[in-house]
């Protein structure tokens, strides 16, 4: 009975020996010990996956090769291996791995974000960049975020009425308002807070929480199909047939919205009408009805909606979280402000935000420590390259470390302190520095993020007074999920502040 037992450990001996002669033999990256037959290197694997990629690439290096069940997939965790994948092989690297979420929640890889690389792409991005995100357009747009971040401002006085302290849940409160925010952009509805209409309106705004829900509910899934097809062949997908019931709730409701535009347009009279994204990409496509199809609009509606909401809210909360655990650095955020606008006269305005370094400063490093994802969304190979000397083969899907890379103490003195001021010296942090990605892949949203986020966070820090639920420090865990969403939503204390009670009192609801 020995001797099969040798024979077989033999077998597995000299078959790892000789992968891993061949693994240096052809130049690829180092490869953590052992890749096993069918599921490579996902023993490996625990949650949260950029800590766990981090702690490889320290063993390792920065440069890796894995295998996650039958796809190869090179992991990046230094600034120069990074800017080689997004300078010199930015054509390379710009498409994207043929994912399940691509196929249902990214209209079967055609929306900007899971498009592959080419000419319709291209047209998406142009039309993001020159219409839909341009800065004119989101300076047009700028009452709607002023709008909604007074009517959060005067729900939480109305909360605290008495002036006491009241306990806010930051999570659902934030993600409301950037939703809200986004949706009047998009197409000029809001969906909470409002007193519901008629029976119609309560049954749009089920249906909308309900896909938004649902949204990030299974965008967040992993799909093991993904990287072992065996398991979609014995039918073990059942994420397939929820993603597809997903995506045909998003299209129909983005489709009613579309429809009851054109409606609206074509018997509107007033060119004086405040004109929404929808409106704009409607109008564009009377002259390039080829660029601008329901698909496509739909396609950018809902990108718009999940990718601009989700982010911003996210990053707001994380900002409050590290702000109330470091109490003095608030109060600098306070006084700068004050400083600034000065007390009792006006709410503070997004054209106020450049005059506010200070406040800069604790975005760009909330941004640092908890980027909205950790590892950039996946790119892959279109072609063979190079990264570091290494060879990297054709068809290799990209995953860039932003986490390790910009809390990486070699780069960052302190990395896991929280302290505004480095940005001083660190401005031109250019590739150890990337939450919102870089080159053809970039995300064009970041001005607009950036705008939403400024005005949320100074307008909360301007009215009111904040401390954390208890004594104990606010709990900095990463949860999972589209973005990266900390594990327990934040929940804080707030009362208005004195010298705002005047100009709060005549917020409306």
């Amino acid at each position: 009975m020995e001797i099969p037992y040798i024979f077989l450990l033999f077998i597995f001996f000299t078959y790892f020996l000789t992968k891993h002669l061949l693994q240096k033999h052809k130049n690829l990256p180092p490869s953590p010990f052992p890749s096993l037959p069918v599921i490579g290197h996902l023993h490996l694997l625990k949650k949260p996956l950029s800590r766990t990629l981090a702690a490889l690439s320290k063993t390792h290096g920065p440069i890796l090769l894995l295998r996650f069940g039958s796809r190869p997939v090179l992991i990046v965790s230094s600034p120069s291996a990074a800017e080689e994948c997004f300078t010199k092989n930015d054509v390379v690297f710009a498409n994207r791995p043929k994912l399940l979420a691509g196929k249902h929640v990214g209209h079967n890889y055609t929306t900007i974000i899971w498009s592959s690389y080419g000419q319709h792409l291209r047209n998406l991005r142009r039309i993001a960049s020159t219409e839909i995100l341009s800065a004119n357009r989101i300076q047009m747009l700028k009452t709607i975020r002023f709008d909604e971040v007074r009517l959060l401002l005067g729900r939480l006085y109305r909360s605290s009425s008495d002036g006491d302290y009241i306990k806010v849940d930051m999570k659902s409160v934030l993600f409301e308002v950037t939703l809200n925010n986004m949706m009047r952009m998009i197409a000029g509805k809001r969906y909470y807070g409002d007193k519901m209409g008629g029976l119609e309106q309560q049954e749009e705004t089920r249906k909308f929480k309900e896909m938004v829900t649902e949204t990030f509910l299974l965008g967040g899934a992993t799909n093991i199909g993904d990287f072992v097809p065996v398991l979609n062949w014995f039918g073990l997908n059942g994420l397939d047939k929820r993603l597809k019931v997903l995506q045909h709730k998003r299209d129909t409701f983005m489709q009613d919205l579309i429809e009851k535009h054109r409606r609206e347009n074509e018997s509107e009279n007033d060119q004086q009408r405040s004109k929404t994204m929808v409106d704009v990409l409607l109008s564009l496509k009377k002259d390039e009805p080829e660029c601008y199809t329901d698909e496509v609009i739909s396609g950018i509606m809902q990108v718009m909606l999940i990718g601009g909401s989700d982010t911003s809210a996210g990053t707001m909360e994380w900002a409050l979280s590290l702000l109330l655990n470091n109490p003095d650095i608030l109060g600098k955020a306070y006084f700068e402000i004050e400083k600034h606008v000065g007390t009792q006269n006006r709410l503070i305005e997004e054209s106020d935000l450049n005059e506010l370094p200070y406040l800069n400063k604790i975005i760009k490093e909330t941004l640092r420590m908890c980027p909205p994802n950790h590892l950039l969304l996946p790119h892959e190979s279109s072609q063979e390259c190079t990264i570091g000397g290494f060879r990297i083969p054709r068809g290799t899907m990209l995953l860039v470390n932003a986490w390790a890379i910009q809390n990486d103490p070699e780069l960052w003195h302190e990395p896991n302190k929280f302290k505004p001021e480095r940005w001083g010296d660190m401005d031109d942090a250019r590739f150890s520095f990337i939450p919102f990605g870089f080159g053809r892949r970039g995300c064009p949203g970041e001005g607009l993020a950036m705008r939403v986020i400024g005005l949320g966070l100074a307008s909360v820090i301007q009215c009111f007074e904040w401390e954390r639920e208890g004594e104990e420090m606010v709990d900095m865990t990463e949860g999972t999920g589209v973005t990266t969403p900390k594990a327990l939503p934040l929940v804080a204390k707030c009362r208005p502040r004195r010298a705002m009670v005047n100009l709060l009192s005549q917020l409306r609801e």
